[in-house]
């Protein structure tokens, strides 16, 4: 299956903690079904000092799942579902994303 969520999209949190807010794909994760959001789901990690970096609590994204996601429409940014078709003819044809909501290709 085509991912409907990559990284680099602008995404909106449908639910959780985080609901509302947006931000960009940072890494998908498709064997798990998540991804790591920028700052979205902060969690406190304690780290153990090493000689490349301090030790102490640091913040950092956890990774939050697909369905709880959905993609900010370019036009509007407001959430939409994504949709599949395919342009050009013969050789020259591709599968090209687009925002449910407005029918706008999505990049990338």
């Amino acid at each position: 299956m085509a991912a409907k969520i990559k990284k680099g999209d602008k995404v909106i949190v449908l639910s959780g903690r985080d609901k509302g807010r947006s931000g960009e794909v940072l890494e998908v994760r498709p064997s798990e079904d998540r991804a790591l959001v920028r700052g979205i789901n902060m969690v406190k990690r304690h780290q153990r000092q090493t000689a490349q970096q301090e030790g102490g609590i640091i913040s950092k994204e956890g990774a939050i799942h697909l369905s709880n996601l959905a993609l900010a429409d370019p036009k509007d940014g407001k959430a939409t579902r994504v949709g599949f078709k395919f342009v050009g003819e013969g050789s020259a044809r591709k599968k090209v994303r687009f925002a449910k909501r407005s029918g706008v290709e999505i990049d990338g």
